[in-house]
């Protein structure tokens, strides 16, 4: 085949020159068909790709037609509901509430309402009132002295660095208009974010960025010259992410820059990789007590954890260890395995980590189990983009909901999947200031504030309709599903995750699988008690939800 097709370019080369006696064109085609065969040249004598070597040439094509593979699938070949990680309907959705377009589906709904697992509000025939108040979660337990009182959507963790400094300032900027806080990423705190005026979590990741001395570990005077300052309002410990937990997070190097590199302390144009764990602690008695320790360090702030849920009895660990301490987080982030990254393994972000929705009840469930549950806010990140996700995430467990790729489609993603080649087209997951001066700053936060305030007032319209005045009100039984060919509310779905008989242990259920020392659990016997009432208020009853 290679050779049939350098024989026809070497011919079109020949013919090219004799045209050249009787034409100028002939100068231009010989050129042409030079390069044509040069190429031709180059492609059979190379070794690395076997289709150049057997098609010289238009082998190129397949390579051509390959980089623009994303594009056309998006633009021309998938439906509004087909496409993955976020399909047409939510991106559209967003865009419209960012841009403050007309919000209002013609026609009827594009999801098909008869798929097994299709998901539906349970609404009232005596609908409440919708209001305009805007619903606010106090985050602080008992050695909180500065407690934080923090809207019910907000912006999940994005370093600087996986974003670029304009978006981090839309973002921040947005933030600060809408009156809901800016989780930085493990990146660090850096002069972007505290330049918007927005509330900021501060998150600490296993590398320390911020916070470390010269040798990655954790120096607490360098986290308490920053802890203190009043814009930072919670710290948040990262024990692991969403899409690639146990692994620690990947900064490309072509994303580190000079700046990114003085403010996390490491060597520029150099891949940055944290590690899998903390250096400050190695196991839960540990880790309550280096929340402690940020605690009193930052001034009595409140501090929590972020991690994907993975073997559970990791978690029941902690959960003993924050009961013999009586060191606890003031709030636990879960990070569900569908969540966004800049970059991260393929294996890590397909296969690794809890689905949220499930985590979130199992964590709640048993939080409830250690009669701690009143002590400790949930916070859902992971795939929140309408009115609905947060309704659902509320009524898994939840009380408030952290969004990072709805707030990137707000200031103009299009899902391009450029964010680990610092070459976004966007301007939003690069450090290409060519990329970035696209970005309106001034323009971009007002969509954040949109869609966070739109988004909220979704869910209040939702509530109403389900004859509900708080979100404290929302149970599993507002929400039915087609499952497994019937009708079942999710009380019914996740049954069978605490279908426990009342004399059996909450620790028996989840033998740790390791060799720490774990300490008693306070009541065991009754931990695992099934309520017959599954509201939030009587979390303080130490009971669980029944399911």
């Amino acid at each position: 085949m290679w050779r049939r097709l350098m024989l026809s370019y070497a011919a079109l080369f020949l013919l090219s020159v004799g045209i050249t006696f009787f034409h100028d064109f002939g100068i231009v085609m010989m050129i042409f068909t030079g390069g044509i065969l040069l190429l031709g040249i180059r492609d059979i004598t190379q070794k690395k790709h076997t289709i150049l070597r057997n098609f010289p040439v238009i082998g190129h094509f397949r390579y051509l037609l390959e980089s623009i593979r994303p594009e056309i699938q998006q633009y021309f070949v998938e439906s509004d509901t087909n496409g993955a990680p976020v399909s047409r309907i939510f991106r559209n959705a967003i865009y419209q509430k960012a841009k403050g377009d007309i919000e209002t589906v013609p026609f009827g709904t594009e999801l098909n309402v008869y798929n097994d697992q299709y998901k539906w509000v349970n609404h009232s025939s005596f609908p409440a009132e919708v209001h305009d108040k805007e619903f606010r979660v106090r985050i602080g337990g008992d050695h909180c002295t500065q407690p934080y009182e923090a809207s019910l959507l907000n912006i999940s963790a994005m370093s600087y660095g996986a974003l670029g400094h304009v978006a981090i300032q839309a973002l921040g900027k947005g933030a600060k208009l809408g009156g809901f806080y800016h989780n930085t990423g493990e990146g660090g705190l850096s002069p972007h974010h505290l330049g918007t005026g927005a509330d900021i979590v501060w998150q600490l990741g296993t590398a320390y960025f911020g916070a470390r001395d010269s040798d990655g570990r954790f120096h607490p005077e360098s986290f308490a010259e920053r802890a203190i300052l009043p814009q930072v309002k919670m710290i948040e410990i990262k024990i692991s992410q969403g899409a690639k937990p146990g692994h620690g997070g990947v900064l490309p190097g072509a994303k580190v820059t000079e700046e990114i590199a003085r403010i996390r302390r490491v060597t520029p144009g150099k891949t940055v990789i944290s590690p899998p764990g903390h250096s400050a602690f190695k196991n839960p008695h540990e880790m309550c007590e280096f929340i402690q320790q940020l605690r009193e360090l930052s001034g009595g702030k409140p501090v929590g954890i972020k991690l994907c849920l993975g073997r559970r009895d990791d978690f029941v660990q902690m959960c003993q260890a924050m009961v013999e301490t009586k060191l606890m987080p003031d709030f636990i982030t879960i990070d569900g395995g569908e969540g966004g990254t800049g970059a991260a393994p393929f294996d890590f972000i397909n296969y690794v980590g809890s689905p949220l929705n499930e985590a979130l009840y199992f964590v709640d469930t048993c939080l409830r189990g250690y009669k701690i549950r009143d002590k400790i806010k949930i916070i859902a990140s992971g795939k929140v983009f309408t009115g609905f996700d947060m309704f659902e995430k509320l009524a898994l467990g939840a009380e408030l909901c952290n969004s990072a790729r709805g707030m990137m489609i707000a200031i103009g993603c299009i899902q391009a999947y450029r964010c680990n080649m610092n070459t976004c087209p966007t301007g939003i997951a690069t450090n290409d200031e060519a990329l970035q001066r696209g970005l309106n700053v001034a323009d971009k936060s007002h969509r954040v504030c949109n869609f966070h305030r739109k988004t909220v007032i979704a869910l209040s319209e939702l509530m109403a309709a389900a004859g509900l005045v708080d979100p404290d009100e929302i149970e599993l039984k507002h929400i039915s599903t087609r499952y497994r060919n019937r009708i079942r509310t999710l009380e019914e779905v996740y049954k069978h995750t605490a279908d426990l008989s009342e004399n059996e242990s909450f620790d028996s259920q989840f033998e740790p699988q390791t060799e720490y020392q774990r300490p008693t659990p306070v009541d065991d016997s009754a931990a695992m008690g099934l309520s017959s009432k599954t509201k939030k208020k009587d979390s303080d009853e130490g009971q669980m939800r029944k399911v």
